[in-house]
């Protein structure tokens, strides 16, 4: 499992866009994906979980994240992009 995290900002975001941006609020990630934005609305931050297979890696994960934020179909441009391979994630347990 993949966690991206993809910083943006809307570019020519209509009523109805903006509108489904607030509805879509959210601090999770999922695998549609969840966006936190600025007051008001022009900077974003879109969580995704993208599946991992055996042989994926960080490219797959960053292009299955782009996909999922490009279904949402809003304007947008991408400031900055980041993966963690959940996979190599250590738990401490106490």
């Amino acid at each position: 499992m993949f966690r991206v995290t993809i910083r943006g900002k809307f570019t020519g975001l209509d009523e109805a866009g903006r509108a489904a941006v607030l509805a879509a609020g959210d601090t999770a990630y999922t695998e549609a994906g969840t966006f936190t934005h600025d007051q008001s609305v022009t900077a974003f931050t879109f969580r995704c979980q993208v599946p991992a297979g055996p042989d994926d890696g960080q490219d797959e994960a960053a292009l299955g994240a782009m996909a999922a934020l490009e279904a949402h179909g809003h304007p947008h441009e991408i400031l900055q992009l980041a993966v963690t391979d959940m996979r190599h994630i250590k738990i401490r347990r106490a």
